[in-house]
């Protein structure tokens, strides 16, 4: 097991649109089911700028990010 931050990962199911981007961005970390809309393949997956742009590019922000263990918001960030 590597000592890389690790981001909890979830997709509000209720806003995603299915636009795809996320898992074209990060296709190891989110996946579009038979309704067309986003999952995250894992509960946790590995920090990346990756999994962070698909967050960032979410067109309807379902896509949230937190640092696993501590809770602290990545994406959207807390104002």
């Amino acid at each position: 097991m590597s000592g890389a931050p690790r981001w909890r990962v979830a997709v509000d199911r209720g806003v995603c649109v299915g636009s795809g981007l996320c898992a074209a961005v990060a296709p190891g970390a989110f996946r579009l089911d038979a309704t067309r809309r986003s999952r995250p393949v894992a509960e946790e997956t590995e920090a990346s700028p990756a999994v962070l742009e698909a967050a960032e590019g979410c067109p309807v922000e379902a896509v949230a990010l937190h640092v696993a263990g501590t809770g602290e918001a990545v994406f959207p960030p807390e104002e």
